[in-house]
């Protein structure tokens, strides 16, 4: 298996000064409604998270910082209610292992289109003063 290219994107953007996101999560249930659009590989029996809520959970987590599989799930055990219910994580959180096995069985070109026509949507529409502005989805943290 690959090794995960978070690590490289992280070294590459760690001079990169961002602008604070908006405190409304509009882009992110925007998102998540789209996420949930992607075809899901598991069996219905057993599921116990939505696979919108789980990539949802991943983009977020990488964003906010995490570099592996338990690190996101740890991002989801350590993060505010009110974030867990936005991403559609009721009564508890996935571990490292739910994880791996499903992303291990997305259909990645799925993914791509679903994202890239979400971030598409951003930079075919210009954004008129007043309009909300994709900055991020993840609590800012201040780089040193």
């Amino acid at each position: 298996m690959p090794p995960s290219p978070i690590g490289s994107l992280v070294r590459h953007c760690e001079d990169a000064i961002l602008p604070s996101p908006p405190t409304e999560p509009v882009e992110l249930t925007a998102l998540l409604d789209l996420l949930s659009t992607i075809p899901d590989p598991r069996r219905v029996r057993g599921c116990r998270y939505r696979l919108g809520s789980l990539l949802a959970l991943c983009l977020v987590a990488v964003l906010g910082g995490a570099c592996s599989l338990a690190q996101i799930a740890r991002f989801a055990a350590d993060s505010a209610p009110h974030l867990r219910e936005i991403l559609g994580l009721y009564k508890t959180t996935p571990n490292a292992s739910t994880l791996g096995r499903v992303l291990s069985r997305l259909d990645g070109d799925a993914v791509d289109d679903v994202i890239g026509s979400w971030l598409g949507g951003y930079a075919a529409d210009p954004v008129e003063e007043g309009q909300h502005v994709l900055v991020g989805l993840a609590p800012w943290t201040e780089r040193r």
